[in-house]
């Protein structure tokens, strides 16, 4: 696959221009690819290779990718072959119409009925929870200037969702409609457990609005059982509670109890992820690099 993307990609860029580089990253494959990518750049020092010490996940190989890209435009896609390299020339006219960041639109998707809806359900409740529009249509495959690389490199946030950060910056941004091709080979690694855990990161990273929806659920469980506390002076005047205090026992234990841990919980996560952020740590590691300076 990876010989075929670079043959396609020098292709369809060499129809721009010349002057180019193809920055691979390999986030640490269970197959040859880092043995496959070696090979590519042996044939050419416009291809350059990038192996990271191990699996760090997409938004960071991405990260790792982007920290050595030097042109004034910069291309970002999956290799899988779904993004198609030849619309690469289409989102390049499309800057010149003014914007900063094309990005692609996927107006096919070869996929069933049930993965549609649940990838329409999962960008539902993303974006209910982020604050930020989320669209399953969209994806990384874009162009950007270098100016919203830079900025996004210069960014020193331990998680690196690069989506969701370039939305933050303002930049003139536009979306271009392509058709999506099916998957060359193999099958997407993103499983459920990877998604609900990238939208955790995503989340409590960019946005506090999960802390706003736990004061929210705090006043409406008070609310509540103000209201329910009302119920049992009504109840106990009517005769319909006979065992004193019981009914208020309960509900006091169970809503209280809950919310408190609901909120120590959520608060529990912003203070691991402002723990993450302190340690320093770098976000990737680098092991091997070729043709990179």
């Amino acid at each position: 696959m990876v010989h075929e993307l670079v043959h396609r990609l020098s292709s369809s860029i060499g129809t721009i221009t010349d002057d180019y580089e193809i920055i691979l990253v390999n986030d640490a494959s269970p197959d040859n690819t880092w043995e496959v990518i070696q090979i590519e750049c042996s044939k050419s020092t416009k291809v350059k290779g990038i192996n990271l010490s191990r699996n760090f996940g997409q938004p960071y190989a991405i990260s790792a990718g982007l920290s050595f890209a030097k042109g004034e435009w910069v291309v970002v896609m999956d290799c899988d072959l779904q993004d198609l390299p030849e619309e690469i020339p289409h989102l390049y006219k499309k800057t010149q119409e003014g914007f900063d960041i094309v990005v692609a639109r996927r107006t096919v998707k070869h996929v069933g009925r049930w993965k549609r809806f649940s990838s329409s359900l999962f960008h539902w409740f993303f974006g209910l929870l982020s604050g930020t529009k989320s669209d399953s249509s969209e994806s990384n495959f874009g162009i950007y200037n270098q100016k919203v690389i830079t900025t996004f490199n210069n960014i020193p946030s331990y998680t690196r969702s690069f989506s969701t950060i370039i939305k933050t910056f303002g930049f003139k941004r536009t979306f271009l409609e392509i058709e999506q091709a099916e998957r060359a080979e193999g099958h997407s690694s993103y499983t459920l457990r990877k998604l609900l855990y990238i939208t955790y990161e995503v989340i409590i990273s960019n946005t506090n609005r999960p802390l706003r929806f736990a004061v929210a659920l705090g006043f409406m469980l008070s609310g509540l059982s103000f209201l329910l506390a009302l119920y049992n002076i009504f109840a106990k005047l009517a005769g319909i509670i006979t065992l004193p205090g019981y009914t208020t026992t309960v509900f006091s234990i169970w809503f209280v109890g809950g919310l408190i841990l609901f909120v120590v919980g959520v608060l529990g996560l912003y203070v691991g992820k402002i723990f993450d952020q302190v340690k320093g740590l770098p976000s990737y590691i680098i092991r091997d690099t070729i043709n990179a300076d």
